[in-house]
């Protein structure tokens, strides 16, 4: 078994969209950041990749890089998913607080869950999710997220059967370097791993 915690944060912004979990969201205001802002997948992915110890988002999406503005952060969790399956792990559960003042989150929290565990690759009952108000931190106008995932080992063929069910491992030469380190017993994570050195930048 493996555990990862995740955290991230933005400020609220107007003129641009509202994004969590991969949802879009009717508000007044949206989530600055470099990418789409996503406060909940970027805490997820980073909970995911401390997990199997691969780094953080900066590692492989810096923020200084252009081709990532405005991004939808289901790449950056699509990126941890391939980093748990090459490892040989599966997801468990995935535990999740938001903490911001509004918009409401309970009237839409089971849309969320259900989106979230879609991206996952999961179960809906896989998946918390959980509200709180930043009451006496002064974080009005900040959103908070923080991510607890639990993830469990896999054999070698169910390793490489999740792998290739959660999305196309990339070149061949990429499978292949997986599929020997399943089958030899390994969990080689360099075989997708980060694109760049580690750097613990926040992607914000």
């Amino acid at each position: 078994m493996r555990i990862g915690i995740g955290f991230d944060s933005h400020v609220f912004q107007a003129g641009i969209p509202l994004i969590i979990g991969g949802l879009a969201i009717e508000h007044t205001e949206g989530l600055a950041g470099h990418s789409d802002g996503d406060v909940l997948l970027h805490a997820i992915t980073d909970a995911l990749l401390g997990a199997v110890s691969a780094g953080d988002i900066g590692s492989f999406f810096p923020p200084n890089d252009p081709r990532w503005k405005g991004a939808a952060s289901s790449v950056f969790l699509q990126t941890a998913l391939e980093e748990v399956a090459t490892a040989g792990y599966r997801i468990v559960n995935v535990d999740t607080v938001l903490i911001l003042e509004r918009p409401k989150i309970a009237p839409i929290a089971g849309e969320l869950r259900e989106r979230v565990a879609q991206l996952l690759g999961v179960k809906p009952g896989e998946v918390g999710i959980k509200a709180k108000t930043p009451e006496g931190l002064g974080l009005e106008h900040t959103a908070v997220a923080h991510c607890t995932v639990l993830l469990e080992s896999l054999k070698a063929p169910d390793a490489l059967a999740h792998l290739v069910a959660s999305e196309e491992a990339g070149s061949e030469e990429e499978l292949n370097a997986v599929v020997e380190g399943l089958v030899g017993g390994r969990h080689d994570m360099t075989a997708l791993g980060r694109k760049k050195p580690f750097d613990t930048d926040d992607l914000t």
